[in-house]
């Protein structure tokens, strides 16, 4: 098996193994995609400021977050239907996560259930997406519950669906349409091809009760899209702070007097977040949201960043600027692909933990918190002038 050294170089080989509907559909993003390369480009163009002569240090990346003390400040990020790349998708990211001691958290869209999770991944978090029957989202609360989920993140960032122009291009949706376009484009693509028809076609585990036991991949998918945000308000995120006694996330958000209304609310963290580009192609980049919101809440409220980011250094970048934790999710899934269920997710973390460590000693920082020290040169101060 061949190891790729990048997320460029696991994403380019994706391209190669995945059907084009399968790729477009982790790869793209809202309307002309702007939004995707925008929360790349910002990040890119972040500089950070070394400071030299530090000495042989004892680099530290650990860091603690909502309770628990992880050993790399990322994880993985909810993920769609990630048993599309590959079947055994989900479970193997828990458990690369679980092995390594970073963040993972599984999706209301997930392809595999909580109750397979858990037992996989003990300190998993669940994000929830709140539809239009309250009884379900009591019910999903119920079972994060007792998995003993400790951090519940709430998204609301999704009134409706983004219009992905890949997706429609490529007539993609649940169950899969037989055109002649779709039969030559998987027959061009047939290790994916065999491993999805052993696997099966991938289904919403976590909403499988909900319907009726016969339900067709298609009346999941209709249930699936109800699953937005457009029913969840103020009130509605108050009342769900009210039942949740555990942690929890508000992810979404990008103003800073909505990361203040929620803080005020109860949330214990805010996901600053436009959906990876997968819902307004004409959102900031998220890295400008998050100095902003950072700038208007201070220090105090804990901030987790996605968006954008590809390798350790961009880590590094996310810390500086005010993170305290980073999810990803399209490199997993890039690295599942050219890289298979069980290689891929621990060479990613692996190559992750080294970049970010290799930014660290090349910033001459021995911690994380001293990374925002490196944001621009007036932040050194005196004293890191006389150090």
């Amino acid at each position: 098996m061949r190891i790729f050294h990048s997320v460029d170089a696991m994403r380019a080989r994706a391209c190669r193994y995945l059907p084009a509907l399968a790729f477009d559909f982790i790869d793209g993003g809202a309307g002309r995609e702007y939004c995707v390369r925008r929360n790349i480009s910002s990040l890119e163009a972040v500089t950070l400021w070394p400071r030299v002569l530090r000495g042989h240090q004892q680099r530290n990346q650990h860091t603690q977050f909502l309770g628990r003390v992880y050993s790399s400040p990322f994880g993985v990020a909810p993920i769609g239907l990630a048993n599309l790349v590959r079947p055994g998708t989900d479970l193997a990211l828990a458990r690369a996560a679980a092995n390594a001691g970073i963040g993972y958290a599984l999706s209301t869209a997930a392809t595999s259930a909580l109750e397979s999770i858990s037992p996989v991944c003990p300190g998993a978090w669940f994000q929830l997406y709140v539809g239009a029957d309250p009884a379900i989202t009591e019910d999903l609360l119920s079972r994060a519950q007792a998995c003993g989920v400790e951090v519940l993140i709430v998204t609301v960032d999704v009134p409706v669906p983004g219009r992905r122009e890949r997706d429609l291009n490529n007539g993609f949706r649940l169950p899969l349409k037989t055109s002649l376009r779709l039969v030559t484009d998987i027959a061009g693509h047939p290790c994916w091809a065999l491993r999805a028809l052993v696997g099966g076609a991938p289904r919403f585990s976590n909403l499988e009760r909900y319907t009726a036991a016969s339900a067709s991949t298609r009346s999941l998918a209709e249930l699936m899209a109800r699953q937005s945000s457009d029913h969840l308000n103020w009130d509605g995120l108050m009342e769900i702070r009210a039942r949740w006694q555990r942690k929890l996330i508000v992810k979404g958000i990008l103003r800073p007097d909505d990361a203040a209304r929620a803080v005020n609310l109860g949330a214990d963290a805010i996901a600053v977040s436009n959906h990876g580009g997968r819902q307004f192609d004409a959102a900031p980049a998220a890295i400008d949201a998050l100095i902003e919101i950072r700038r208007a809440i201070g220090r105090a409220v804990p901030l987790v960043f996605d968006g954008g980011i590809r390798s350790g250094e961009d880590i590094a970048r996310a810390i500086a600027l005010g993170a305290d934790f980073v999810l990803l999710g399209r490199p997993f899934l890039y690295a599942v692909a050219s890289m298979g269920v069980t290689a891929g997710p621990r060479v990613l973390i692996a190559q992750l933990i080294d970049e970010l460590d290799r930014s660290l000693a090349l910033l001459g920082c021995a911690t994380l918190a001293e990374l925002e020290s490196t944001s621009s040169p007036g932040s050194l101060g005196t004293k890191a002038a006389n150090d």
